[in-house]
Parts: structure tokens; C-alpha cells; sequence
């Protein structure tokens, strides 16, 4: 009987919270994108403590998993600023304490904080396909980590951006040899369980190497409480995972646009925090982040009106869909005004 109730008591709460929001435009623009979007979607809105809009279309509901693709990064940059809220490392610490190989190719100045913002300055593969062509040479993130040490460096640490996985898989390299753990088991334990993320995974069935920057699954209802979470500044469900100096470090904008090399099309024009990408922003911190995945997931918080976004499809990401989510956001900040700047 008090399960029932419970559960009443939760619907009447999230028919008040979705009965206070217009949402008939949002409707009609999901409906007349959706095959170019990709058919088969879930989008959510969350603000304060509610969810307030829920679609689902094709074949898609919030339990499906699918794969993220660059969507992974934002988890993984969450997890690091875990390490260094226990003080097991700083964004400033150069990543040689941990990877002595780097040091015989003279990549001594790089560090944690570059590594996250991607400004290693090491050559990348560049196109996808090229990447995960060079993925399968490798067994192991550890492999694959110590190889980036012998390419060539493109420019000075902390000079330039250049988008892509070296930064981030570093980065999750340095984890595993610190905790003594692979990525995938300690980012469960430490991010995913925490925040009851049952269907979101870095495990790679198909073995090969661990991928950091773009090797997880998950589902909607997942990812939407790793947005609330950082929304919330670090909390979930009254349990601290992130600090609130951590959630506003990775929030603050790491590049300028003239250092900007390479960027996807679905980020051309934004700037970068860690693991994010800026959409808006006030004197040099993001009021709105975005970490687009390839396979078109995009998940957004507007820190500013309160309310994380999240539209999940399984399709690769062109200009033109990166359009579409920037209209759809116009169509939402209209029923959730606030006095936010522009970017």
C-alpha cells in the first residue's frame, strides 16, 4: 500500500510539474525533425527538482542503450575532478609523474588541465575514420596511451585546441594508474553507482582498448542524472559526488577562439571548458554546456534558467542536426525565461 501511494504521489508530481509548461512548439519541432534527427529519440527537459517534459518516438524510450560516442567525455572530466577533490591529483600536475615515457619524447609540460581542455598540442589522427582505424592497433588504453607519446607535438602545451581523444584518454590513463584500477571498473565505482547509472558502461564487450573520450553507452534516463548532478552543483539525491568548486572549475572556458585548430561542425563557433563545450557564457564561465556525441546524442545544461536538456538518438551528427538543437533550445528558453546573457 505505501509503495502505491508513493507511486501516486509521484505521478501527481510530475503531471503538476509538465502542467505548468507550454510545450506544443517543442512537440511540433521534435515531430517535423525527427527524421532528421534520427527517427528513433527520447528527449528530456529537467528543471529544479522535476522532470518536466518526456518525449519518446520510434522506437526509442528512456531505458534504451545505445552507444554515446563523444558524449563519454563529459563523464570522463567528471571523474578526474573527483581525483582531485581528494587531492589525488591537480589539473596543474604534469602528466609525466605518471607516464615517465612521455619525458623521453619531450613532452614534459603537459598537463592534467590540458589534457581535459584538448591542448596537449600531440598530433591527432584527425578524421573518425582514421581514428578508428588507429584504435584497433591497440589491446589496451595503456597501449594506446604510450604510443601518443611518441607522435609529434603540433604546437606548445596550452597553445592550441585541437578536438579529438588523446587529451581525455590520457587523462583516463592517469586514473588507472593512480586508483590501480581499469577505467571502466573505477569510473563505475566512483561516478556510475554513485549515481545509480545501472545501463551506462565503458566496458568494451568486443575487447580492444578502453576508450575514454568516446567508448560509452548509456540511456537517456542515465545521462539525464549525470546532468541534474552537475545542474545541482555536484549533488544528487542529497549526496555530495562532485564538489561545488569542482562543478564550477569545469565550467570555466579553457580556450580562445583564435587558438581553436580543429572542432566538429555540431561545436563550430563555441569555445571549451573541460569536457564540454561552451554555448553560453558570462565573463569567462559557461552559463550553458554542451558535450554533442557523434552518433548524434546531445545533452545540454543552461545553468542559468536551471534546466538540463537531453535529446537521445542513435544517428551520426551533421551541421544541419546541431542546427535543429540549437532551434529547440531557443523554443524551450522561451517557456523557462531568466535574465541570461548571451555568448
Amino acid at each position: 500500500m505505501k509503495r502505491i501511494l508513493l507511486s501516486l504521489l509521484v505521478l501527481m508530481l510530475s503531471a503538476s510539474a509538465f502542467a505548468q509548461y507550454n510545450f506544443t512548439e517543442l512537440d511540433d519541432a521534435l515531430k517535423q525533425n525527427q527524421k532528421l534527427l534520427g527517427t528513433d529519440i527520447v528527449a528530456m527537459i529537467w528543471k529544479g527538482d522535476s522532470l518536466i517534459y518526456k518525449k519518446e518516438m520510434g522506437e526509442f524510450n528512456s531505458k534504451t542503450q545505445a552507444p554515446i560516442a563523444s558524449c563519454s567525455k563529459w563523464l570522463t572530466a567528471a571523474v578526474v575532478m573527483q581525483f582531485v577533490d581528494e587531492g589525488k591529483l591537480s589539473l596543474d600536475d604534469k602528466i609525466v609523474t605518471w607516464l615517465p615515457e612521455y619525458k623521453k619524447y619531450f613532452k614534459n609540460y603537459i598537463t592534467i588541465r590540458d589534457c581535459l581542455s584538448h591542448m596537449t598540442g600531440i598530433e591527432d589522427e584527425g578524421s573518425f575514420l582514421k581514428r578508428i582505424l588507429q584504435r584497433r592497433k591497440y589491446q589496451t588504453l595503456e597501449e594506446e596511451v604510450n604510443a601518443f607519446a611518441s607522435r609529434e607535438i603540433r604546437a606548445n602545451p596550452g597553445t592550441d585546441f585541437w578536438y579529438g581523444n588523446v587529451g581525455l584518454n590520457i587523462a583516463g590513463r592517469v586514473l588507472e594508474i593512480i586508483s590501480r584500477k581499469r577505467f571502466d571498473v573505477l569510473i563505475k565505482t566512483k561516478l556510475l553507482a554513485p549515481l545509480a547509472m545501472r545501463k551506462t558502461s565503458f566496458s568494451n564487450l568486443e575487447g580492444g582498448a578502453l576508450n575514454p573520450s568516446g567508448g560509452a553507452v548509456s540511456t537517456a534516463d542515465d545521462y539525464m542524472k549525470f546532468l541534474v548532478m552537475l545542474m545541482h552543483k555536484g549533488k544528487y539525491n542529497g549526496v555530495q559526488i562532485l564538489s561545488e568548486n569542482a562543478v564550477n572549475e569545469m565550467m570555466k572556458i579553457r580556450d580562445k577562439p583564435e587558438q581553436i585548430q580543429n572542432s566538429p561542425k555540431s561545436a563550430e563557433g563555441y569555445l571549451y571548458a573541460s569536457g564540454a563545450w561552451v554555448m553560453e557564457s558570462k565573463d569567462g564561465v559557461a552559463t550553458t554546456l554542451t558535450c554533442p556525441g557523434l552518433f548524434g546524442t546531445w545533452p545540454m545544461i543552461d545553468f542559468c534558467r536551471g534546466y538540463a536538456y537531453i535529446v537521445f538518438v542513435k544517428d551520426l551528427l551533421g551541421e544541419e542536426r546541431a542546427n535543429v538543437h540549437r532551434s529547440l533550445k531557443a523554443i524551450i528558453d522561451a517557456q523557462i525565461p531568466g535574465n541570461c546573457p548571451a555568448q
